[in-house]
């Protein structure tokens, strides 16, 4: 794409925290800033590569700032990921959003490349040029602007251009949303980054989101608590379930109480804010039959890799978990605590996606909601969750 002509000269803008929101941290390397939604502490403490690539991809992370800017220029370092015997992914979506509403997208060709071989269970990772998301004829006044990250593509940030002056975003004294799930609440087959069902419950909600949904991580670590403990919000969502069945992680002994642990340090950091716990969604390959997933490589050839249920139903007598035995356990266990903590709420995730969503949008690869799927969630969680329910604005 060629650069417009412009009346104003460029102005380059160091990319600091300050104009992120989102982030937990941010990493300097040598290209410029990795924003990252886990601490370094969290980090250090498992070797996991899928939680690796899952805290970097920068789902909710948004560049923010004020300007009366008409073009703006964002060069980037992605890291594109390549399934082998899968088609192509396409690139990474960034969202731009003026003054709350979408106002256009661009997206970054080149990058690092990760090749990930499925069924040898190797990686392999070849670098690759910077490239540059481009936004031109915006309106020329004072402005809140934002660039959505692409939600599933490690984004190293390395420089931004504009036609005007910026500064960050000044504070709205808007509520913020801090949520915790899977890959699903993380975005994936969502239609792009603020098209996620939490970055569109966020909208309508008119609260600041801070996405902590870590695809194929959310398995009541430690440092995933210590995290949304020590991470100033008002409101606070987590999402249990379908990854303690993916991965086949702990059974029914070990997740009672590693829940109730992942709540008590939560609360630590937030003993009196609105905490949502959300079942799983309907997933009919998972409802009665333990993990774990595997993917079905009988399909790799076709538009999407599917997953199976690996696990027998049998296996539940020994305290194996599905998604019926998580739902039935996490509602217990709210409703045992909120005796002394009437901050604490319960949401069933079959309220958001279940029977008859399946039935008009089934699950394209047996376990993510695609793009209108989580349009349909993130309407329904802003109605039953913003709207009326637990994270209502006071004198709502």
């Amino acid at each position: 794409m060629h650069t417009e002509h412009h009346h104003r000269p460029w102005i380059t803008t160091p990319l600091t925290a300050d104009l992120l929101r989102g982030a937990l941290d941010v990493e300097r390397t040598a290209h410029g800033l990795l924003p990252h939604r886990l601490p370094a502490r969290a980090r250090a403490q498992c070797a996991d590569p899928q939680l690796a690539m899952a805290e970097s991809q920068p789902s909710g992370v948004r560049l923010a700032f004020r300007s009366r800017a008409t073009a703006v220029e964002l060069d980037t370092l992605p890291t594109k990921r390549d399934y082998v015997g899968a088609p192509p992914r396409p690139d990474g979506l960034y969202d731009l959003v003026v003054d709350g509403r979408p106002a256009g997208q661009a997206s970054v060709a080149g990058g690092n490349t990760l090749t990930i071989d499925m069924t040898a269970g190797t990686t392999e990772t070849r670098p690759g040029p910077v490239g540059t998301a481009r936004f031109t004829g915006l309106p020329d006044r004072a402005k809140d602007i934002e660039i959505w990250l692409p939600h599933n593509e490690t984004t190293e940030l390395v420089a931004l251009r504009t036609d005007a002056p910026v500064e960050p975003l000044p504070d709205r004294g808007r509520r913020v949303w801090l949520h915790h799930g899977s890959s699903i609440s993380h975005g994936s087959d969502a239609a792009s980054p603020s098209t996620t069902w939490p970055a569109l419950a966020a909208a309508r909600g008119g609260v600041d989101l801070v996405n902590l949904g870590l695809s194929g991580s959310a398995l009541l670590d430690p440092f995933t608590a210590r995290a949304l403990r020590d991470t100033p919000a008002d409101l606070i969502s987590v999402k249990i379930g379908i990854n303690l069945v993916n991965a086949d992680l702990m059974r029914l002994r070990a997740f009672g109480p590693a829940v109730h642990g992942f709540l008590d340090t939560v609360r630590e950091g937030h003993p009196t804010a609105p905490l949502l716990v959300v079942s799983p969604i309907l997933c009919p390959v998972h409802e009665d039959t333990p993990g774990p997933s595997a993917p079905d490589f009988s399909t790799l050839g076709e538009e999407r890799l599917r997953f199976r249920a690996m696990g027998d139903p049998a296996e539940r007598a020994a305290g194996k978990l599905t998604l019926n035995v998580i739902r039935e356990e996490l509602e217990r266990i709210v409703r045992q605590r909120a005796a002394d903590d009437p901050h604490l709420h319960h949401l069933d995730g079959r309220a958001l996606y279940g029977e008859a969503e399946a039935a008009r949008m089934p699950l394209p690869d047996d376990l993510h909601p695609d793009a209108a799927a989580h349009r349909h969630m993130g309407e329904r969680f802003a109605e039953l969750v913003f709207a009326t329910g637990p994270f209502a604005a006071p004198g709502a």
